[in-house]
Order: structure tokens, then C-alpha cells, then sequence
């Protein structure tokens, strides 16, 4: 198979078939500005959306991760799907998604989840919950009918220069293949395990 997109949605679909939590849970990767230079920094986040130009992921623009990219637009993610001894790695760029998709996406949320997206001042210090909850209720009041996006919401696309398939073999004889974009498509390289 040379369309490492069409494999990565047949593998998603056997995961979500068997994964007992959400199939498309995976490891985000970014580059924080540490005090002693630049550190990687991961988290787990939630794919809401892929095709042939890339992996999206929503997020506050002014937390850590929404920071990191904007500083280091180019990431990592890891998808670990256990019941099916598989995973599939992807790095590469990262741009924001368009002003329509990321109000799109924004509209299908409940509305609790937007609501969190106004009151959240994602990775920033908490005094005390009672203080989120508060915050929570004024949106509330706000916004009884719609909850428009926040300028500072939006969605990020990694934009894959990599993607490597890995699948569980008997004797640590792993089957990996790398796939590698080049300017008409992708290459694809068998990998030792």
C-alpha cells in the first residue's frame, strides 16, 4: 500500500473496533522553551480529524502546547493501540487550521465543552476548582443560546513528512514501514525491527 493515509484509516478502524477508551487517543510531542534550551514536552491529546493533509487537534492557542507550536511549528504524535499489539508514529509541521474548519468543529462540540473552551485558561495556574466553576457559570450566563468559538481556539494540523507503521511480531520481530513524502507522493521503506 503506498497511501500511508488509507492504511492509517484501516488500522483506526480495527482499533476502534477493540480499544476499550477512545482509538483516537495518541501522544502529542512538542518543543518547550526550558530554561536549560529547548525540551521535548508530551501530552496526550485527541485526533478529531485526518486526511491526505494531515492529523487536527483543537486547543487553546494560549496554553502550553498552543505556545509550544507556535514557537516550534513542528511536532510528533503517537498512536498506541494495545489490543492490537500496533502503532503508528507521525512527525512534521504544524499549521493552524482555516477560520471555517475551526468554527465547524467548535459547533458540533456539547455545549459544556464550549463553555470550558471561554471559562479554561488552559495550563495556567488554579487557585481553587471552586474558582474554574465560577468562571464556568458566567459563561453560562453569557452565552445562554450559542457559544460562538474564541478567537483563542482554534484547531492545529500536523502536516506529516513521516509516518511509520509498527506492528507487534513474536520475538521482538517487529514489522515496521516508514513512509517518507517526497514531491509526487510518498516512499515507503521496510524498517529492521
Amino acid at each position: 500500500m503506498k497511501d500511508p493515509f488509507a492504511r492509517f484509516a484501516e488500522w483506526l478502524a480495527a482499533a476502534s473496533a477493540t480499544e476499550p477508551s477512545d482509538p483516537t487517543a495518541c501522544a502529542l510531542a512538542s518543543i518547550a522553551d526550558d530554561l536549560d534550551g529547548p525540551a521535548p514536552d508530551v501530552r496526550m491529546v485527541l485526533v478529531k480529524g485526518f486526511d491526505a493533509r494531515g492529523f487536527v487537534v483543537y486547543t487553546n492557542l494560549d496554553s502550553a502546547k498552543g505556545r509550544q507550536l507556535a514557537a516550534h511549528p513542528r511536532a510528533a504524535l503517537c498512536f498506541h493501540w494495545k489490543s492490537q499489539a500496533r502503532q503508528v508514529r507521525v512527525r512534521g509541521a504544524v499549521a493552524p487550521v482555516s477560520e471555517e474548519e475551526a468554527n465547524a468543529y467548535f459547533a458540533s462540540r456539547p455545549r459544556e465543552s464550549q463553555l470550558s473552551a471561554w471559562a479554561s485558561r488552559q495550563s495556567q495556574p488554579l487557585a481553587d476548582r471552586a474558582r474554574f466553576e465560577a468562571a464556568l457559570e458566567a459563561e453560562a450566563a453569557r452565552f445562554p443560546g450559542a457559544v460562538p468559538r474564541p478567537s483563542f481556539w482554534s484547531g492545529l494540523r500536523l502536516e506529516p513528512d513521516a509516518i511509520e507503521f509498527w506492528e507487534d511480531r513474536p520475538g521482538r520481530q517487529h514489522h515496521r514501514e516508514l513512509f517518507t513524502r517526497v514531491r509526487d507522493g510518498w516512499t515507503c521503506t521496510l524498517l529492521y525491527p
